[in-house]
């Protein structure tokens, strides 16, 4: 585990910075084109070239040092990071250079966290895998909470570039961090002489479909993710929109997540997870839509605040349920191109989502509950008629169908028994 945390420790410094960095440029972007449009594409062109990426990522990762595509992939973001700062420096920054930037991270970041991913069965012992994964979760809220926070108190100070150069330090901790320790690395997967191109690439997508318990956990994790990201596609021009821009709101709001997101770590790392680990992720799903539905039918920090809380709290238990019943499902020689085939179909959904959402929000919902829109009178009284309140009318949505899909994966026999037989993929 001592390895683990180390690495571990590097990237939460790391994730800390490009949060800083994020949460500056979503206030820049909206400044300039108050669209929620505008900022969902960030999302979608990050999105977009891990697909085609994906398919060839598990190969890369079962294959390379997992170690250096790590360090790679930090690389990456730092120089993107750089070229952000440059063109601010010299008046030349615009909206598009940040969908530019976002493909790139995406690209290379797929690659990077599938190199994480897989090297954590490796790294840990299979009694603390629950423990592990609930520690990462922790990197995304811990960074939630610390990121918009000292973005606030230092952007004022030392304005964009300055939160850059600190990005670009909290890199170097993440890559000091992989120099100085050793990854276990898997032998290579043999190859047959009939094994074609084409078989190497589908192969984690033959080893899932098979199975039907674990074609059906793919399969339901895959709606609530595109649900989750139609939703989270448009929650942060959602608050600005209802805030008048106001940074510190949007602020104290991924502060509430974080702090959640932290809690929920901190208590199932203590506690090590459910016995029955599908409880832990279909609780989750349920957990987190229904404190969504709060959410968005809230229009004041009084009730984004706690409720904010609530939603991140299931997270780490939803998350590391699913990825603790993967990783005991698939053996580790195999986990990269499995893991990958999965991350496949979530990221196309996701992209979906992503693409849709802003101009959803922007000309038909928006529209539709103003004063004299089309659904005004119908959810006008519990969303209001404000701006932000067809994006707010979305988000209650897709918080809904999180709640309900929970609900429907009792109903599912495959799922209920997909951890009473481990079945590790065969090895090719």
């Amino acid at each position: 585990m001592r390895t683990f945390i180390i690495i571990w420790f590097g990237q939460l410094v790391s994730t800390i910075g490009s949060y800083m960095t994020e949460f500056a440029l979503i206030l820049w972007a909206w400044e300039i084109t108050g669209s929620a449009t505008a900022l969902a594409l960030v999302g979608f062109f990050s999105q977009l070239p891990r697909i085609p990426i994906t398919l060839v990522a598990g190969l890369i990762v079962d294959r390379f040092n997992r170690k250096r595509l790590m360090m790679l992939g930090d690389a990456v973001a730092a120089l993107s990071s750089f070229a952000i700062g440059l063109l601010y420096l010299t008046e030349g920054l615009h909206i598009w250079h940040l969908y530019g930037a976002a493909a790139l991270n995406g690209g290379f970041g797929q690659i990077q966290s599938l190199a994480y991913q897989t090297s954590i069965s490796a790294l840990v012992p299979p009694a603390h895998l629950t423990r592990a994964n609930s520690m990462n979760s922790a990197v995304h809220y811990g960074a939630a909470i610390f990121g918009p926070a000292l973005t606030g108190v230092f952007y004022p100070l030392i304005g964009l570039l300055g939160i850059v150069g600190i990005d670009l330090v909290s890199f170097g901790v993440a890559i000091a961090t992989l120099l100085t320790r050793s990854i276990p690395q898997p032998p290579p997967p043999g190859e047959t002489a009939l094994e074609t191109r084409l078989s190497k690439l589908t192969f984690g997508f033959r080893e899932v479909w098979k199975q039907p318990s674990l074609r059906s956990l793919l399969l339901i994790t895959t709606v609530f993710w595109f649900f989750h990201d139609l939703g989270g596609a448009i929650y942060d021009p959602m608050i600005l929109a209802r805030t008048d821009g106001s940074a510190q709101v949007l602020a104290s709001t991924a502060s509430a997540a974080g702090l959640g997101g932290v809690t929920g770590a901190v208590l199932l790392s203590a506690w090590g997870g459910p016995r029955r680990r599908i409880h832990g992720m279909l609780l989750g799903f349920m957990g987190a839509g229904l404190s969504k539905t709060v959410f968005g039918l809230g229009r004041s920090p009084l009730i984004w605040l706690p409720a904010q809380f609530c939603s991140s709290l299931n997270f780490p238990l939803l998350g590391s349920s699913e990825t603790a019943i993967w990783m005991t499902q698939i053996a580790p020689v195999t986990q990269g191109r499995v893991f990958a085939a999965n991350s496949l179909v979530v990221q196309v959904v996701s992209a979906i989502a992503t693409l849709i959402a802003g101009p959803l929000a922007d000309y038909i919902l928006e529209p539709a509950m103003q004063p004299d829109g089309l659904l005004a009178a119908i959810a006008g009284p519990m969303l209001g008629t404000t701006p932000g309140a067809g994006m707010a009318l979305l988000y209650v949505f897709t918080a809904i169908m999180l709640l309900l899909v929970g609900i429907i994966g009792y109903a599912v026999p495959e799922l209920r028994t997909v951890e009473d037989v481990t079945v590790h993929a065969r090895t090719p």
